[in-house]
């Protein structure tokens, strides 16, 4: 596991990958779960001073949010996020008080240091600059500032297409005693004409075809939400906390693997044994096992030791992109956008045994998995189901698809990034066919 040092030294690197994962580990290992470390505070510090480095200004794709953007936008979203969870107490669990206390500590320097990009030409950039300082003016120190800050607030957050920016204008609108009803009122309109056109989008038998055909197209027109399925902020008013068993509702039991076929057996539906399965482990929006969101094949290959068996590729033009690759030894299908690795499926008869929260996902019965799924998951409507009955979980950005074995099917789970949650469009063909 990388060092403080060596994350916030990959930051600047010129391989692209690294940075993706280098961001990836400043949420994943100072900022889980919602907690401040003692390494928190100091990095937020440094990530700061480096946000008029002239190679902060490379775009790329970042695990934690859709679309392309500087990595400048990208470490402001980090800071931002470490502003959020500095409001918080450590009754809240955030972590210790001395690490909490050093978090707000920084907050002055924190704001010192941003405020010269809250008027950047790069709208992206403008909007993370002001999402982390209207948080970081939670410090009572910095009250002083809010005047200056809040018409930003209200003309750019509150209108922005991302609805963590959204939601941070109205909480701290609402905070420094600003009138928020039209902002509240906004927001409950565009979640019900959102869900009014998606229900009848997705329901043929639901009205004219013509009004379907209209839903659809203004569903297309609609800018995209670019923030994670799950910001961090524990205070927000749409957020829940994983629903608890009622007394007549107990939790279901994790799911069981299917057992191995017998020693011997050499079918074509031959199910590894759990002793034959590679243990891996599934950290949303990071990766997979050894398998990093962001790696190239020749990465994907040095780390799993194996060249892929079948590799896809679509042209366009003089250009060539790769689609997805097989590993038959370890039993995964790796997909790809811009030749980067935006999705894992594991095998439900060969691949790895991976687990979230210790729970199998791998070669389980698909309704014990879905169960196990509704009953955890942390945000009310992350479950859709894609245009075959597959459960995909926003909020873990993962999916359960069924796999054919013998006369059973097993669970073969998809480990996603976010832009990859509309399976139909986003999954080759030969994927679909995987059943």
């Amino acid at each position: 596991m990388p060092d403080t040092p060596d994350i916030l030294g990959a930051v600047l690197a010129t391989d692209p990958a690294r940075r993706v994962r280098a961001v990836g580990d400043l949420y994943r290992l100072l900022l889980n779960r919602e907690q401040v470390f003692p390494a928190t505070a100091p990095a937020a510090l440094v990530l700061a001073r480096l946000l008029d480095d002239p190679r902060t200004l490379a775009e790329g794709r970042w695990e934690r949010r859709a679309g392309r953007r500087s990595l400048r936008a990208e470490l402001l979203n980090w800071l931002a996020s470490f502003a959020d969870i500095a409001r918080l107490d450590v009754e809240d669990g955030v972590g210790a008080a001395q690490d909490l206390a050093a978090a707000r500590a920084a907050r002055p320097i924190l704001h010192d240091r941003i405020a010269d990009f809250c008027d950047d030409d790069d709208p992206l950039v403008r909007e993370a600059a002001l999402a982390a300082t209207a948080l970081l003016l939670a410090d009572p120190a910095l009250a002083s500032s809010v005047p200056r800050y809040a018409p930003a607030v209200r003309e750019v957050l509150a209108v922005s297409a991302d609805s963590y920016y959204r939601w941070i204008a109205r909480e701290r609108l609402a905070a420094w005693g600003k009138d928020v009803i039209g902002l509240v009122t906004a927001e409950d309109e565009r979640r019900a004409a959102l869900g009014r056109a998606g229900e009848l989008a997705e329901d043929p038998f639901g009205g004219q075809e013509q009004e379907q055909e209209q839903a659809i197209r203004w569903l297309e027109e609609q800018p995209e939400d670019t923030a994670a399925p799950e910001r961090l902020g524990r205070r927000r008013e749409d957020r829940t906390t994983p629903r608890s068993a009622s007394s007549q509702e107990s939790a279901p039991e994790p799911p069981v693997v299917a057992p191995g076929s017998e020693a011997g057996y050499c079918g074509p539906w031959r199910i590894a044994r759990e002793e034959e399965r590679a243990e891996w482990t599934f950290t949303p929006y990071v990766g997979v096992g050894p398998l990093h969101f962001g790696m190239t094949l020749e990465e994907i290959t040095r780390v799993l030791g194996e060249g892929p068996a079948v590799s896809s590729y679509s042209h366009h033009g003089e250009d060539q992109q790769l689609n997805y690759a097989d590993f038959t030894e370890s039993g995964i299908r790796a997909l790809f956008h811009d030749n980067r690795l935006g999705c894992v499926a594991a095998d439900a008869l060969t691949g790895p045994q991976v687990r979230l929260d210790a729970a199998p996902l791998t070669g389980c019965a698909p309704s014990q998995v879905e169960d196990w799924l509704v009953h955890r998951t942390t945000r009310p409507g992350s479950l859709a189901y894609s245009v075959a009955g597959d459960p995909v979980f926003a909020d873990l950005c993962l999916a359960i698809r069924s796999q054919r074995a013998g006369d059973v099917v097993l669970t073969r789970p998809l480990f996603l990034l976010h832009a990859w949650l509309d399976l139909w469009h986003a999954l080759p063909s030969e994927e679909w066919n995987c059943s």
